[in-house]
């Protein structure tokens, strides 16, 4: 009884059941009719409903066995296709190696973006024996904190002909470091905060109607001053030290800062070091046309006789930088919506920085006040034990230990 009249009928009532079914239901009510059908009920329920025949052998064995899911779900627990991130555990660091030398951040947010396709990362992932389709390689970036971003984002400032190269050189070096268990460092100035009881944007919880109250104009007020934040952070340990200065941004407050991580991290955390890499910026008080910074981290790699390399980015890139999107976006979001009144409320909050990776911060007040506009003379800084880079040596340099 699987003549044509038979095959519509099942049509008519599979049109109209089908809407309310769901996957299970519609499995379960192809094998009833099967079964209702006799001989050949497989194949006629299959042409009617476009089913196939091993999903109506399924049904009739549920029905046979009795095999129900638990309530509220469709399918067995532990049934239907694996997570590709399951099925193949080494699928997000393929992935994070891909991005990791061209993917950018943003300081105020943990969110990052990459200027490379989905579509491309699918089929690099897939020829280094990770199948997968560009609608997953997106699901993945989202769950590592990666956010498609608009076009004006992808380029800060005006771009260098070797921007990508000295990213993909900065990349290998960073690597290389870490491979050989050597310390590597993000270092870079925090935005200047004034202080005092002044609105600091971002909520917190209080009693409702009772809110904060702050001054009603944000003018500096000149006995307070400012506090100057400068972070060194660990890439491999995750942890970060942060000298907050009362003066200015000099090259001596950066080079002290990362004296400080030193003796009070650094040294305990890498007891066999003899390389320290540096990765900053080009601008500021790391500038890598300043010559004061390269003399005062002479007089570092003196004193700690480590080789200290220093690898900077590209002009006009700042925000790429690791500590940007590592360390002070989740400073500003410990002290939002709390004023910094003082020295000391600005250390306890950088402090008291954690994350679910979990990141450890280090803070201490710099009372010393840095002379600003400090030369190098020409004879000084020929005495430089420094060899730049051949590629680019004005971004890339090692300076040694001055023999004596």
């Amino acid at each position: 009884m699987t003549d044509r009249r038979v095959i519509r009928w099942i049509v008519n009532k599979y049109h109209g059941l089908s809407p309310e079914l769901t996957e299970r239901a519609r499995r379960r009510w192809a094998a009833v009719e099967a079964v209702a059908l006799g001989r050949g009920g497989i194949t006629a329920v299959s042409a009617a409903t476009g089913l196939a025949h091993s999903t109506i052998r399924r049904g009739i064995a549920e029905l046979n066995s009795g095999d129900t899911p638990p309530a509220g779900r469709e399918r067995r627990p532990g049934a239907g296709r694996k997570r590709a991130t399951v099925a193949d555990p080494g699928i997000r660091a393929a992935l994070e190696r891909l991005v990791e030398p061209d993917s950018r951040g943003d300081p105020q947010s943990p969110l990052r973006w990459t200027c490379t396709s989905t579509r491309r990362l699918a089929q690099e992932l897939t020829a280094q024996g990770h199948p997968l389709g560009p609608t997953t390689v997106r699901h993945l970036l989202k769950e590592a904190g990666y956010s498609l971003q608009a076009n004006r984002k992808t380029r800060e400032g005006k771009a260098h002909a070797d921007r990508d190269a000295q990213f993909r050189h900065l990349n290998r070096r960073v690597t290389a470091q870490q491979r050989r268990g050597e310390p590597t460092v993000s270092v870079d100035t925090k935005k200047k905060e004034t202080l005092g009881n002044l609105k600091n944007p971002g909520k917190t919880w209080r009693p409702k109607g009772r809110p904060r109250e702050v001054e009603t104009h944000d003018f500096p007020d000149p006995r307070k001053g400012k506090a100057v934040p400068y972070g060194v952070y660990d890439l491999r340990h995750n942890e970060a030290w942060v000298s907050v200065g009362v003066s200015s941004d000099t090259a001596e407050f950066a080079v002290e800062a990362i004296r400080c991580w030193w003796r009070r991290l650094g040294r305990g955390r890498h007891p066999r070091a003899t390389r320290l890499l540096i990765t900053a910026d080009s601008g500021g008080s790391n500038s890598s046309r300043n010559r004061l910074w390269k003399m005062q981290l002479q007089a570092l790699s003196n004193e700690t006789g480590l080789e200290i390399e220093v690898c900077h980015f590209p002009p006009g890139t700042s925000k790429w930088n690791k500590i940007e999107h590592r360390l002070f976006c989740h400073v500003t979001r410990n002290w939002q919506g709390q004023p910094l009144e003082t020295y000391e409320v600005v250390v306890s909050l950088i402090s008291a920085t954690t994350t679910e990776a979990g990141l450890k911060v280090y803070a201490e007040l710099d009372a010393t006040k840095y002379e600003r506009g400090r030369k190098v003379p020409d004879e000084e800084f020929a005495k430089l034990n420094i060899r730049p880079s051949r590629f680019h040596g004005e971004w890339n340099y090692v300076i040694r230990p001055q023999s004596g």
